[in-house]
């Protein structure tokens, strides 16, 4: 089974999405074997989004992500990081499939209700950021 890191970003919080989206999850058959609400420390948050370091848009996602809670839920199935990319939908809501995450509920590039691993690397670093030893299930 491959596990994957989710997010639930802070507009999503903020907007009381969250249960909608593990309704979500759990129908699609992934099960979740780690899950907090937390607010981001801009340590946490700038290690999180290292690669955009040299990004115009870098300070700004910091600050989105540090400014309000979020859920990290970790996520294990069959596939789990493409299938959970292909539930968000694309980073663009106009541009994302009907039916997806943010196709849904997505009002911005920027606010886009979710985030998720792109890759078995990223999944395994992103989890380790987020979440301590024996705070996943077996």
């Amino acid at each position: 089974m491959e596990r994957t890191f989710a997010m639930i970003k802070p507009d999503g919080v903020r907007r009381g999405l969250t249960p909608e989206i593990l309704a979500r999850i759990a129908r699609k058959g992934y099960r979740v074997v780690g899950l907090k609400q937390m607010v981001i420390a801009r340590e946490t948050a700038e290690n999180h989004y290292g690669e955009h370091r040299e990004r115009p848009f870098f300070g700004e996602l910091v600050d989105f992500i540090t400014g309000g809670p979020v859920v990290a839920i970790a996520l294990e199935g069959e596939n789990a990081i493409a299938g959970w990319r292909a539930m968000m939908g694309a980073t663009n809501p106009a541009n994302a499939a009907p039916g997806t995450i943010r196709a849904d509920f997505a009002t911005t590039t920027g606010e886009n209700v979710t985030h998720g691993s792109d890759s078995a690397e990223s999944a395994q670093r992103e989890l380790a950021l987020f979440f301590q030893e024996g705070e996943l299930l077996a």
